[in-house]
């Protein structure tokens, strides 16, 4: 009887497909299970629009459907979750690893003085992503130095001082970029 060794095959892909997707919750896998997902999802679609005789086999068959449909649902929310960075496991290794890497929210990265150079506050940006874990390939040197030049002019026509200091700050978990006028520079 094929169908019955069908749904045999349908119960082992779907206890296979529960402990796949428990390995890449706890981040034994690397990759969500998504091929064998489609597949499992393809097998019940095949039997979904034929017709089972024997009413103990569709029972287990139905069954089968409603448990993959329940796991389905729970895959979906946890991985929403982990978008969202609101999974629990995930937010304490984060935490975890950004009480031991990341200095406390608000510290200087670089020292504040008046003749700190651009190049310097690049250098402290980048070192700054780093330690929060984000990505510094995508960081361009020259667009970043334009930014600050420009930024430079407008804070010291604003306030009114012959030069303004950058500094970088991290703060909820991003380096940010703060710009305050120079204190020996400030004109009257």
């Amino acid at each position: 009887m094929a169908i019955q060794e069908d749904i045999i095959f349908l119960e082992n892909s779907i206890a296979e497909l529960v402990v796949k997707y428990e390995q890449y919750f706890l981040g034994l896998e690397k990759r969500e299970p998504l091929k064998l997902c489609e597949d499992v999802e393809r097998f019940i679609r095949r039997y979904n629009t034929s017709t089972i005789i024997n009413t103990m086999l569709k029972f287990k068959f139905n069954t089968l459907v409603g448990k993959f449909n329940s796991y389905k649902q729970y895959w979906t929310r946890i991985n929403r979750l982990i978008e969202e960075g609101k999974y629990s496991r995930d937010r304490f290794k984060m935490a975890r690893h950004l009480a031991e890497n990341a200095p406390k929210p608000g510290v200087d990265l670089q020292p504040r003085t008046a003749d700190s150079s651009v190049e310097s506050v690049f250098q402290s940006y980048l070192e700054a992503r780093r330690k929060c874990n984000l990505p510094t390939d995508n960081i361009n040197r020259e667009n970043m130095v334009s930014v600050i030049e420009k930024q430079r002019e407008a804070l010291k026509d604003k306030h009114r001082c012959a030069d303004v200091e950058f500094r970088v700050v991290i703060e909820n978990g991003a380096p940010k970029l703060k710009a305050r006028p120079a204190k020996t520079a400030c004109r009257t």
